[in-house]
């Protein structure tokens, strides 16, 4: 299935029904996954553009993506969902989420890591760095005093 900029960057473990103000799956604000499908496309865009960049900051200095090709032919043939039209960076992510914690052979995925990483733990780190700019630009954005 085709992505698009627009495509809801649901997970479908929502945490924003239990009071959180940034979801801990996808990372959008309570108010974006409330009012999501009544969103002009350029709306759903520039969410996904904030969570597209706020994986790159994170991934940047981690990783690099030599073969965005074999990365993708990879995450189809293991049926990893991951967004087409985000920068291929980004679908590490996708990748990391699915494989838990087992080990990966980044350089068969065509990617490189940019620093020593533990497996059982990378996962964890870059998602809650995701989790913590987002709530950071929430608080400073949009949280009422």
């Amino acid at each position: 299935m085709h992505k698009t900029k627009a495509s809801t960057p649901c997970l479908g473990i929502c945490s924003t029904t239990y009071g959180d103000d940034v979801c801990k799956g996808c990372k959008r604000f309570v108010h974006e996954v409330i009012s999501w499908n009544k969103y002009e496309t350029s709306e759903k865009e520039s969410i996904n553009n904030r969570l597209e960049s706020f994986k790159i900051k994170i991934l940047s200095d981690r990783f690099e993506v030599f073969d965005s090709d074999l990365l993708a032919a990879k995450l189809k043939e293991k049926g990893i969902n991951y967004n087409n039209s985000y920068e291929p960076l980004t679908w590490i992510f996708d990748l990391f989420r699915a494989a838990g914690t087992q080990a990966l052979d980044l350089e068969q995925l065509g990617v490189k890591s940019l620093i020593s990483i533990n497996p059982a733990t990378i996962k964890d780190e870059i998602n809650n760095e995701l989790l913590e700019l987002s709530e950071a630009h929430y608080q400073r954005y949009f949280k009422r005093a």
